[in-house]
């Protein structure tokens, strides 16, 4: 702030100076108040909506008391289905797991690993008026359930999503920051959207959307490529993308909460972090065009999101360039004149240091209203914030059109032109009902069984009860070999922009 203050003073004395610092910081300050005025018209909604429901649960691997917890909690509320979708490598821990909350819970596992295939999968079996999908390491609190459908009482809403914070943030200083995050998300970006009832990226802890939509935006959700690749990741963005584009509201529920794990180590926390920025990235890009016509208040904010990083990039470049060639005004001359060097620099820092805090406790004050301890932690959250996550969406940005997967799952579905075999698929109880409407959905051959066995399925009451164990594979339809890459040319789309806004930034300084 105290910075920003004297350059817009020199700017405005003389026109011919730039300070990409400037610009800056009033894209951000702009951008919260912008958030703030919207999200003050934000309501949740209240009146009650009774609909049919089914939860989606693709899985890989969890903790087995996490992943019982979260079954639980979700079972507790009384959705008509729940669906685990256990994807990638057999995992008898998880298929017992979901067995003792049968009949409620049905689980079925597919060879193919990925979360597209899994949510596919899930979505085909699902009978339910609103499909809602949840991460496997996602804690309903009471009540979600019945929140999060309430929104779908008007009929122009497609697509709800929750609260969400980070489970035990006190753990470490990864799981404070991100639950900083999220609850600032929270609190500004995701009501502000909602309001305009377009909020760009429903997060895919939970989310809930109308089944026919699903069904509808399957095939581009499994196939639509962009800058010559399909990214697996950021599945939530595109499915919002999708129900955006076929004209429904997307929005958000406050009162529908949910917790989430973190991850506690920085190599995992920044695998996630770059995940998730070329993942966004790679949507904003995608969704443009469709959101300057439709969605303009949208577009800026995610644009946004990809200039801050560069702005802030230049403006540590300029810095170190003008201190190099000794150009450009010193703005902290008169206070080193007037206190000396040490007096007058322990000054300076101070005050950019106070500046920062106040400007930063501003923005944040809804946060810290409700967490005031984190007051004392402002100066980590803007060094983190600032030196460790505006780098990565700067390498996300630029890889964009290289990775098409997740990254850590080893033959994962990479987007092939069309998906005809979801895998050797294993079912619990009510095969047969299953895989008839799953064929009919697919279109494609049946499904033979290969292998009859039974298991023991808990009663809520704790009796046990025989059923069906069924394992199944395609008959006559395979899934297409994945093709050799070779370069894609259009992957140096991401290094073109890049290398254009930076050397905007460039002129100004030389």
């Amino acid at each position: 702030m105290f910075i920003f203050l004297l350059q817009v003073r020199h700017m405005l004395a003389d026109q011919d100076e730039y300070y990409l610092f400037a610009f800056f910081s009033a894209l951000v300050w702009a951008l919260w108040l912008t958030k703030v005025v919207l999200s003050r018209r934000y309501r949740p909604w209240t009146e009650p909506h009774s609909t049919t429901t089914s939860v989606v649960v693709p899985v890989v691997d969890e903790p087995e008391d996490l992943f019982r917890d979260v079954l639980g909690r979700i079972c507790e509320q009384r959705p008509d289905e729940v669906i685990v979708v256990i994807n990638g490598a057999r995992n008898p821990t998880l298929e017992q797991v979901s067995e003792e909350f049968a009949p409620l819970v049905r689980w079925v596992h597919t060879t193919v690993p990925g979360k597209r295939n899994a949510v596919r999968i899930g979505t085909l079996l699902s009978a339910g008026e609103i499909t809602v999908l949840v991460d496997s390491d996602t804690v309903w609190t009471p009540g979600t359930l019945t929140e999060l459908v309430k929104p779908f009482a008007d009929a122009r809403v497609g697509g709800v999503t929750t609260r969400q914070r980070i489970l035990e943030p006190s753990r470490s200083w990864i799981t404070r920051w991100a639950d900083w995050l999220e609850n600032t998300r929270s609190l500004y970006s995701m009501p502000a959207q909602s309001t305009l009832g377009q909020v760009g990226c429903l997060p895919g802890r939970t989310i809930a959307f109308r089944r026919e939509l699903l069904v509808r935006v399957m095939d581009r959700f499994m196939t639509d490529k962009f800058l010559g690749v399909f990214l697996e990741i950021s599945d939530d963005r595109t499915l919002t993308n999708l129900v955006l584009k076929e004209g429904f509201r997307t929005v958000y529920q406050h009162t529908s909460l949910v917790y989430t794990d973190a991850p506690l180590k920085v190599r995992k926390l920044t695998k996630q972090q770059l995940r998730w920025a070329r993942g966004s990235q790679y949507n904003t890009l995608r969704m443009l065009p469709w959101m300057v016509g439709h969605a303009p208040v949208l577009a800026v904010f995610f644009v946004a999101d990809i200039l801050l990083p560069f702005l802030l990039l230049g403006t540590i470049g300029g810095w170190v360039y003008r201190a190099v060639s000794h150009t450009g005004v010193n703005f902290y001359q008169a206070m080193l004149a007037t206190y000396g060097q040490e007096v007058g620099w322990a000054a300076v820092i101070t005050l950019m240091i106070l500046s920062s805090v106040l400007s930063m406790a501003i923005r944040q004050i809804r946060h810290l209203q409700e967490v005031p301890t984190d007051f004392l932690r402002l100066p980590v959250f803007i060094i983190v914030s600032t030196f460790f996550l505006m780098p990565i969406r700067l390498f996300g940005f630029f890889r964009m059109g290289h990775v098409a997967g997740w990254g850590t799952r080893a033959g994962a579905y990479a987007g092939r032109e069309s998906l005809t075999d979801p895998g050797a698929l294993r079912v619990s109880g009510g095969a047969e009902d299953w895989l008839a409407e799953l064929d009919d959905q697919r279109g494609t051959a049946p499904l033979d069984v290969v292998d009859r066995g039974t298991v023991a399925l808990a009663e809520p009451q704790g009796a046990t009860r025989t059923a069906t164990r069924t394992t199944l594979r395609a008959a006559a339809a395979t899934a297409p070999a994945p093709t050799r890459r070779g370069p894609n040319p259009l992957a140096a789309i991401p290094y073109l922009i890049g290398a254009v806004l930076i050397g905007l930034e460039v002129l100004l300084y030389v």
